[in-house]
Parts: structure tokens; sequence; C-alpha cells
């Protein structure tokens, strides 16, 4: 399902701050060397994520699921001098990539960037998170939601993308679902279920459910 008309998506994007050069290069990199590249945070997105970041002047922010780096750099360009974001990643071939991005940024000092398994390492982690992204295995989000929770502070906010997963959590009743599609489907019941939180799902992109830490 496409969630939104391409012209109104672009007309959003016309009205959205620009992408700078090294934004463009990351997309322009990632279409051209990587496999699904639609996965990519991107613009519209980005911008988001990048004046939410702004706004709260994170000192620590976990993201969770780093790709091509796009949204790691948005993120961390909120961050307070002396913050820090720690990047989690399971996929080593696209390292030298997103290293390289990170450099460019000028923001790699503050880019604490982790490959592995991230079910592994976030117990290791000691917070706390101002802000969490979650943008990993959907299969696993509950499961990242509860390694997190404990580690955000009050005010705190944690993202999560995909969770209207092209249309597909539009399920009617006895329909069959896939394991990711369930997943989401739990985890966005979870979050809604959780007197922990606050929550609200914007219909950006593909969907991002926002959770503030009361």
């Amino acid at each position: 399902m496409e969630l939104f008309d391409p012209a109104l998506l672009a007309y959003c994007e016309s009205v959205t701050s620009p992408e700078d050069a090294l934004l463009k290069k990351i997309v322009r990199e990632t279409q051209a060397k990587v496999l699904m590249p639609r996965m990519i945070s991107g613009h519209l997105q980005g911008k988001m994520l990048e004046l939410f970041s702004k706004m709260l002047r994170p000192k620590t922010i976990l993201e969770i699921g780093t790709y091509t780096g796009y949204s790691g750099i948005c993120l961390a360009r909120g961050l307070r001098p002396d913050g820090k974001l720690i990047t989690l990643d399971i996929n080593d071939e696209l390292e030298t990539m997103v290293r390289g991005f990170f450099e460019e940024s000028g923001l790699a000092d503050q880019i604490d960037y982790r490959l592995g398994n991230a079910r592994k390492i976030i117990p290791t982690l000691d917070g706390p998170f101002d802000l969490v992204f979650i943008d990993a295995d959907k299969f696993y989000y509950s499961e990242y939601f509860d390694l997190v929770i404990d580690k955000v502070p009050s005010g705190g906010i944690i993202l999560a993308d995909n969770v209207l997963w092209s249309g597909k959590i539009l399920v009617e009743e006895g329909q069959k679902t896939d394991k990711d599609t369930q997943a989401l489907l739990d985890f966005n019941k979870k979050v809604q279920d959780d007197p922990r939180v606050e929550n609200v799902l914007l219909p950006i992109r593909d969907g991002v459910l926002m959770a503030r830490k009361l």
C-alpha cells in the first residue's frame, strides 16, 4: 500500500528545510550501492528526527539500527556539545561507508558506532538515554522497548519507525499475518497499553510511534 500520494509527499518535502550536500550524498550512495535503499530515513523523516533532537537537546541518544548513517547524523545534530549518540547495527558490510559519512559530518567524535546484536549490547549500556530511535529488526521491537524503557528518564522520548508497515497493520478479523506484521501490531498495542508512557502515532513516511516516559 502506498500510504501517501507521491505529489503530496513531494509538496511536503518542498516546504521542509532542504537536505544538505552530505545527506544528499548518503542518499545517492545508498541507492547506488546498498540493497533495499528505501530503508533510508530520507528527507522528510530525517528533518523531523533532527528537529526533535534539537528541541530535546539530549545528552545521550541510543539508535537501534544505523543502516547507512542518515538518521544517526540527523539525530546527532541535536546533541549537546558534550553529548553522545550510540548507534547499533548488525551489518558489518556497511561499516567503511558509514564511518566515512560520520567523519564527513564533523560529528564522529560524538558518535559511538557499534556493530553486533543490539539485544546483547543494550543490556551492557548504562544509559540514561534522553532519546531512543528504534529502526531495526521489526520482529524484536517489543524486546527493544523492554530493554530500553528503564534506561529512559522521565521526559525522555522513544521513537519507533515503520509502525504502519506499508499499511499491512490494517488486518481484518480472522486474517492471517506474517511474523513481522504481527510483531508490529503487538508492539503498537504494547506501547498503547503501557502506563509508563504517553504516546502518539505519527503518519509520517511509514509511521513513527513516539512515546514519552512519564
